[in-house]
């Protein structure tokens, strides 16, 4: 039984995850990860022992984290589901939960400050309001086309994505930045963070403006990256709420766990909370 990996099979893979209405963000995704197991075959006829090949490579290679890996696996395991090649899927690696994120990879507020006043230092306005918009509502940024004239007017968003609807609220402050911003363009409908020619801002695009802020902002690079805004917006909105079900509505999480996984603390929190427990007895010189 032949079992390669052709551009026609990747093409109605496609228009299948599009059926499923998978988000486009969703769909290129899969793509990508399915091309790079095609990369990797070379046009071979595919049986087990080459995707146990594959899976090892992934992990030995050092390039990606396990999480990465066991996306990629999955997108594969997916495919395989969609051309009945059952047998061929393999298992993801297992991953032990972490308590705390490293601190190497925590966004603080003030960092985020940071990079909103030298984008703005640097004439980037329209990055910097990206910014805000991103950690001030939370949304992810296949979201922010979504952030539209006409909701902006109505301080609420409505964003259609994994196959549900969230109303998202745009509070005051940042409606009153978002609608001046709104009259400098001259933008009467759309999306409101567009390029020149017209079309919603490309991610990557944003990615590498926020890159470029990070030495002038005295910020890791590590750090500097589109959704850890969503993450601090998670964990500045629990301090307060204190209430796990209503963040997961609001992030438009289906399962609480992913949403546990955005308020975890950083090691050194983490080690003052243990702290603070005061269970250490009292170190006191032997008397004796």
């Amino acid at each position: 039984m032949e079992r390669r990996i052709t551009q026609k099979k990747l093409q109605r893979f496609m228009e299948y995850l599009y059926e499923e209405e998978k988000s486009p963000a969703t769909v290129q995704k899969y793509m990508r990860d399915i091309t790079k197991l095609m990369e990797f075959a070379r046009g071979q006829n595919l049986d087990k022992r080459k995707i146990i090949e594959y899976k090892e490579m992934l992990r030995d290679s050092k390039k990606y984290q396990l999480s990465s890996i066991n996306s990629f696996l999955a997108a594969a395991n997916s495919f395989f589901a969609f051309m009945g090649w059952q047998d061929l899927k393999v298992k993801t690696f297992r991953i032990q939960k972490k308590v705390f994120v490293p601190e190497n990879k925590d966004l603080t507020k003030e960092e985020y400050r940071r990079l909103v006043r030298t984008a703005k230092e640097k004439g980037k306005m329209r990055l910097a309001l990206i910014l805000e918009t991103i950690c001030v509502t939370g949304i992810r940024i296949s979201e922010l086309a979504e952030i539209t004239v006409s909701s902006v007017v109505k301080g609420m968003a409505v964003i259609y994505g994994k196959g549900k609807v969230r109303q998202i609220l745009i509070p005051g402050e940042l409606q009153k930045k978002l609608l001046y911003y709104i009259r400098k363009r001259n933008l009467n409908k759309g999306a409101v963070f567009q390029t020149s020619g017209k079309k919603a801002i490309n991610r990557s695009n944003i990615w590498r403006e926020m890159r470029a802020l990070c030495e002038d902002a005295q910020v890791k690079e590590d750090k500097v990256f589109p959704h850890n805004l969503r993450h601090l917006f998670a964990k500045s909105f629990y301090q307060v709420e204190k209430d796990i079900a209503k963040l997961a509505d609001v992030l438009g999480h289906s399962n609480i766990e992913t949403t546990r996984i955005y308020i975890k603390t950083t090691s050194l929190e983490y080690r003052k909370q243990i702290e603070a427990m005061g269970l250490v007895a009292e170190l006191r010189e032997d008397t004796t």
